[in-house]
């Protein structure tokens, strides 16, 4: 039981040192501006991919996803896009849970129209789009897990020493 309570303890400890990490303002800027150009990159790529099928009719099955989910993604990313604005201005994100359940479906979708295009222009392209965006999503959170957790995490935060017993 003792090695048990020191692993919850242990648990406990690093999720109290990773929210003080999250709602560090530095960090919260930076989402902010990484976040600003993926949505603003993703609803470009969106009206590029997307500007040929305005005049082509009828559309296949995999131009007709890559329109509809843009049509889906453009307007959520410009949302976010002001909403960043509001956060960069209050220098801090928000917790909202239509947002975080927003960016997830923006971003989805946007994968989705993306994969769907170079499926339209190729079978075999459309395989590699998405097989090689699992390998960047891996890729990336390597490269962020070793940037911002490394074994010197922990020495970013001042621990928090317990109140003294006034007793």
């Amino acid at each position: 039981m003792p090695e048990e309570n020191d692993a919850k303890a242990e648990v406990e400890r690093i999720q109290q040192e990773v929210e003080d990490a999250t709602s560090d303002p530095a960090s919260q800027e930076e989402w902010i501006r990484q976040s600003n150009l993926v949505y603003g990159g993703l609803a470009a790529a969106g009206l590029v991919v997307v500007q040929p099928f305005l005049t082509t009719s009828p559309l296949d099955l995999s131009a007709t996803i890559c329109v509809i989910a843009f049509a889906v993604a453009i307007p959520l990313l410009a949302a976010l896009l002001v909403l960043n604005r509001q956060e960069a201005f209050r220098r801090r994100v928000t917790r909202s849970r239509l947002v975080s359940v927003a960016k997830a479906v923006a971003q989805g979708s946007a994968f989705v129209g993306i994969a769907a295009a170079f499926w339209h222009i190729s079978i075999p392209a459309g395989v590699t789009f998405v097989l090689v965006a699992f390998v960047a999503v891996g890729v990336h959170s390597s490269g962020y897990t070793h940037l911002e957790y490394d074994r010197n995490f922990r020495s970013r935060f001042l621990r928090r020493k317990p109140p003294s017993d006034p007793t």
